[in-house]
């Protein structure tokens, strides 16, 4: 029996099984071939705080995610490209029992008012501090490009990334590092 190739599957809508790692978790499951990747993390693994924002045109980034530690608008991303892959969405940052000092900023700094951004706001701000424990105003700025907020004119975000950044500053290596790696 012959193999399909990628072309033929999808243009006969077939399913493919993926394996990926989400927020620390191992997910084996068969997805058809054009679902996205929001979708997939939304309807499948039921993570709904990965948000749909802009109809799929990648413009908002209500849907920002973590993949392999880069920032992806996961609706410009079908799911069976993320096969293979290590995902973190903002379910994965902390619990209501210990909130992850990103989300303790945006807490305390009045960082979010309607909250359909936040998810990608913070995973933005997540793999900025990842690289930058000490970011400026002008690189928080330039990391939550792409993240649109129509509520809060973005200073009380910028506060809440600052908030975290100092947090995260006074940990000790360890537990940085764990708020850091998933």
């Amino acid at each position: 029996m012959n193999q399909l190739n990628d072309v033929q599957r999808i243009s006969m809508g077939g399913k493919k099984t993926i394996h990926v790692r989400v927020n620390g978790k191992i997910i084996e499951k068969e997805v058809p071939i054009r679902m996205l990747l929001v979708d997939f993390l939304r309807e499948e693994l039921g993570l709904t705080g990965t948000h749909v924002g802009c109809s799929v045109e990648g413009r908002c980034g209500a849907c920002t995610i973590a993949l392999n530690g880069e920032n992806v608008k996961s609706c410009l991303q079908l799911a069976v490209q993320a096969d293979g892959t290590n995902i973190m969405t903002v379910e994965g940052l902390g619990t209501v029992e210990s909130l992850h000092p990103i989300q303790e900023g945006f807490w305390e700094k009045h960082g979010l008012q309607c909250g359909f951004c936040t998810p990608g706001m913070m995973i933005s701000a997540y793999n900025l501090l990842k690289v930058n424990p000490h970011p400026s105003t002008d690189e928080i700025r330039e990391a939550l490009v792409g993240n649109l907020c129509r509520c809060t004119g973005y200073e009380h975000i910028i506060e809440a990334v600052k908030y975290a950044a100092d947090t995260l500053a006074s940990m000790s290596k360890e537990e940085r590092d764990k708020l850091l790696t998933y």
